[in-house]
């Protein structure tokens, strides 16, 4: 009756992961680059409760993992946030290009561990003789999800919208003028994305750009890093 709890677990540890190492790349790199308010705020941590947000670390992934369990039978990709990371812009050393690094830290170590999960299937896969093969499986399986997870994460922040790290990296190499521009964007950039992904997909008939986003960006970005760590494409 509980045969979709493992898939389940396995779906919220690779997004807890993936939103916990996010965030403290964040606060990691503005250290490094003299701006110490996350660790003053206890946010250099990879605690995953120091991170939580209701909504997007609990409530959404939540409803992501159920809704697919309930349809299609399996997770095949999951999205969600932490609360973002407290940095001063202006105590670090070089405040333009160190928030570009700063907001460039967390979707970078998002790809590390999709290449890192990648290169440990072929250990798992090496020691199936030995973990037996249903275990095996589940870790193929979890290793996967990391994968997805880290890369549906990484690449959704990449995108050119404040207060999202893409925002914020297209803010800091941009001509001054249209960087001001873009910078007042980021009051309402949750809110656009929120109606972008959430509320139009209800009124627009046919649109989806989570589907688009996940097909066309992640799913050839998930079969690269196969490509890069010696699976092939598709493996």
């Amino acid at each position: 009756m509980l045969d979709w709890l493992p898939e389940a677990a396995a779906a919220v540890l690779a997004a807890v992961l993936a939103i916990t190492m996010h965030e403290a790349a964040h606060g990691y790199a503005a250290l490094a680059l003299g701006d110490d308010t996350a660790k003053r705020a206890g946010r250099i941590s990879l605690n995953p409760l120091r991170h939580v947000d209701t909504f997007g670390t609990l409530i959404l992934p939540g409803l992501m993992i159920a809704g697919q369990l309930l349809t299609i039978g399996q997770v095949q990709a999951v999205f969600g946030w932490a609360k973002p990371v407290p940095v001063d812009i202006w105590r670090l050393r070089n405040p333009r290009w160190g928030m570009v690094l700063v907001a460039a830290a967390g979707p970078a170590v998002n790809a590390a561990q999709a290449i890192v999960a990648a290169l440990l299937v072929h250990a798992v896969v090496a020691g199936e003789g030995m973990l037996g093969t249903e275990l095996a499986r589940y870790l193929v399986r979890f290793l996967a999800l990391v994968m997805v997870a880290n890369l549906v994460l990484g690449l959704f922040n990449l995108l050119p919208l404040p207060p999202l790290d893409g925002g914020r990296i297209l803010v800091g190499i941009l001509p001054r003028g249209p960087a001001i521009a873009l910078a007042r964007v980021e009051p309402y950039g949750l809110l656009i994305v929120i109606l972008g992904l959430f509320v139009l997909p209800m009124v627009v008939p046919g649109w989806d750009p989570m589907d688009w986003f996940v097909r066309n960006l992640v799913g050839p970005a998930f079969d690269l890093v196969l490509v890069l760590t010696g699976h092939g494409a598709g493996g």
